[in-house]
């Protein structure tokens, strides 16, 4: 139990860690694009949304692997965690 939660801490932090990283890439590739307004806007929002789906998707195979699940039972235990997590 407390591997688990040793685990989902460290999942936690990965995913606030990749969140902040996100935010200065996703506003350097806005300015690379030499975006503004509106535009940035949207692009900036739709960036983070898929690094933060990318996170999540990271981490849950890496908790289906601690958990040695294989096959059809990880793929379903990958599913739902990143639909967790996108809520």
């Amino acid at each position: 139990m407390k591997q688990i939660l040793n685990v989902l801490v460290l999942a936690s932090a990965l995913v606030c860690g990749l969140a902040a990283a996100a935010d200065s890439t996703c506003d350097s590739q806005a300015a690379d694009k030499k975006l503004s307004g509106a535009a940035k806007t949207s692009f900036v929002n739709k960036c983070e949304r898929e690094s933060s789906a990318a996170s999540a998707v990271t981490t849950c195979n890496a908790q289906a692997t601690d958990k040695k699940l294989a096959g059809a039972a990880k793929n379903s235990y990958v599913k739902k965690c990143v639909s967790d997590a996108s809520k």
